[in-house]
């Protein structure tokens, strides 16, 4: 007996930490689903507002955990943000408080990233070597004209073991002692990431279903812009979170799974 979609849209957007998997572990039944969504012809594409690997590296996660993707499947803030400064300010010099596949982003993207203050941007990221000497150069970066642009709002990242700081705690830190304060933040629930996730889909909002576990960003954007709203318990959202009731999600479910009845 082939299981059934429980939306019928022709594209779906998959977060990917507490949605798909949790650090190293698959979610169960995500890799059925996805393939179950393929089979029957839609089109599936992955979000992810961490910077912390490239393209090609969560595709090959995913393939790895049984999921298979290529580096196109997979959108991320630091794609976004790179597209995006690119428009407002191609070639410019920018200090990143980030990890290496960011500035590798950035860099192919033609960017000048620099170790020092004299820039015209500061990147901020989910960055697990952030200390104090990134943030006194952000300081005087700010000091000396820069700006500030963000890959993310989260303020936790969920992985098998709880919760870890995220991009939030990074853009407090600056915003704190720079006083300036981040003039866009590129990834969900930003329009700029969906923008681009739906052109590599090819369909429009209203055809398209993004499935994820953060309330604050997946959901909040899917409902402002259009799209279905599938929230998984799976990752940060507790069901008895009183905030469900009040963002309404099309569909809320136990995990990925769910997504197929029988």
């Amino acid at each position: 007996m082939t299981a059934s979609v429980r939306l019928p849209h022709r594209g779906w957007l998959f977060d990917l930490d507490g949605t798909v998997y949790r650090g190293e572990a698959l979610i169960p039944g995500a890799d059925t689903t996805i393939a179950a969504l393929r089979a029957a012809g839609r089109r599936v594409a992955f979000l992810s507002n961490k910077p912390l690997e490239t393209r090609a590296d969560y595709a090959a996660k995913l393939t790895r955990l049984g999921v298979p993707a290529g580096a196109a499947d997979v959108v991320t803030s630091s794609l976004v943000l790179a597209r995006h400064l690119r428009r407002l300010d191609p070639g410019a010099p920018v200090f990143v408080i980030g990890e290496a596949p960011l500035l590798a982003e950035l860099a192919a993207h033609g960017f000048e990233v620099r170790p020092d203050p004299r820039v015209r941007w500061v990147v901020i990221a989910f960055d697990r070597t952030f200390d104090y000497a990134k943030l006194n150069t952000a300081l005087q970066a700010v000091r000396g004209g820069a700006r500030l642009i963000a890959t993310n709002p989260d303020r936790t990242c969920p992985t098998e073991d709880g919760e870890i700081p995220d991009c939030a705690g990074m853009t407090a830190a600056v915003e704190a002692v720079t006083g300036a304060t981040v003039e866009v933040t590129v990834g969900k629930p930003s329009p700029l990431i969906l923008e681009v996730a739906l052109e590599r889909l090819g369909v429009a909002a209203g055809e398209c279903a993004i499935v994820g576990d953060r309330l604050e960003t997946d959901i909040a954007m899917g409902k402002r812009l259009g799209l279905a709203t599938v929230l998984v318990l799976t990752g940060v959202t507790a069901a008895a979170d009183p905030r469900i009731a009040e963002i309404a999600p099309d569909l809320v479910l136990p995990s990925i799974r769910e997504l197929l009845e029988p």
